[in-house]
């Protein structure tokens, strides 16, 4: 053993700006759910992206169904079970903690806010806000932070990457949900939202836990040794 402290999941050079990007986020997710609770149509930005996304066919249809996939429970859990592994063998058992922790509560968060805001769609699915935009944007957003701590990125470049592999991941399943019909745009904002609020929030909690139980072992192996 080396002895070195594992890196924060939550690099100290993000903290100021994700932390603001998390309570930007967390205020989104309200507004949207005190708009739209109890609505069973689409309002008026829900019915203009949907006229300008349109009937998607093959093979853009094959596209969707294929990212909708990844947000199913058998594609999330080949997601989760190919992240983890990956990175325990890269030695960063914080980093994996936050994959099942993170993306866990974003998509637990989602479906704790369906029934509270009762937005519901096709015979009264509860659609607000979605899981499966929430659980793509969390696992980018875990993924980007751990490049961003492995390359020693600066604030700059680790926000731009960490938002960028967000909006690139919430796009592409907010696209796939809204063309096949599962959910209203803005049930895929919010659902977005949501990861961007949970991620940061729980990266900074096992930070937190972890270095309290390093520092209690440390303090207790100096009591042994007196």
């Amino acid at each position: 053993m080396s002895g070195r402290p594992e890196p924060a999941v939550l690099p100290p050079s993000l903290r100021a700006w994700l932390g603001l990007m998390a309570a930007l986020a967390t205020l989104m997710v309200v507004i949207l759910g005190a708009l739209y609770a109890g609505h069973s149509r689409p309002g008026t930005v829900d019915a203009w992206v949907q006229s300008a996304v349109g009937d998607v066919g093959s093979p853009w249809r094959h596209f969707a169904l294929a990212t909708d996939f990844l947000g199913e429970p058998v594609g999330a859990a080949l997601l989760v079970g190919t992240a983890v592994p990956c990175c325990l063998l890269l030695r960063r058992p914080r980093a994996a903690v936050l994959i099942v922790a993170g993306v866990g509560m974003a998509v637990g968060t989602t479906k704790l806010l369906k029934p509270l805001v009762g937005r519901t769609i096709h015979d009264g699915h509860l659609s607000y806000p979605s899981g499966h935009t929430a659980f793509l944007t969390a696992l980018a957003l875990v993924l980007a932070l751990f490049a961003a701590g492995r390359l020693s990125l600066g604030r700059t470049a680790g926000t731009l990457l960490v938002f960028a592999a967000a909006l690139v991941a919430g796009a592409a399943m907010g696209w796939a949900q809204v063309a096949l019909g599962a959910h209203y745009p803005t049930d895929v904002l919010g659902g977005w939202c949501t990861a961007l609020a949970v991620v940061p929030a729980t990266a900074w909690l096992i930070d937190r836990t972890a270095d309290r139980l390093v520092d209690g072992s440390v303090d207790a192996g100096q009591q042994q040794r007196r």
